[in-house]
């Protein structure tokens, strides 16, 4: 009967350990990957405005792109901790 329950919790326990570290690892993989392959480019701002009626000029574009890449930038934690 006890050999049951250790068992069980460990199986419990082992979900539990697996879930999380996945969670973990899923959300390090696409942190990366939206920091390598930004989901929106200048060419899609260019269309974005032409689908607008909106003729963009080079100036118009960039200001988008800043605008969106400080809006969703993904800040990496920071290792060194400065001491008081």
């Amino acid at each position: 009967m006890i050999k049951v329950w250790i068992f069980v919790v460990c199986l419990i326990l082992a979900i539990l350990v697996g879930i999380i570290l996945g969670f973990l690892i899923a959300r390090r993989y696409m942190i990366k990957y939206i920091q390598e392959n930004p989901p929106i480019n200048e060419d899609i701002v260019r269309t974005l405005m032409s689908q607008m009626g909106r003729t963009p000029s080079e100036k118009q574009v960039r200001q988008a792109m800043r605008a969106i890449s400080t809006q969703y930038e993904f800040k990496k934690p920071s290792k060194d901790k400065k001491k008081k």
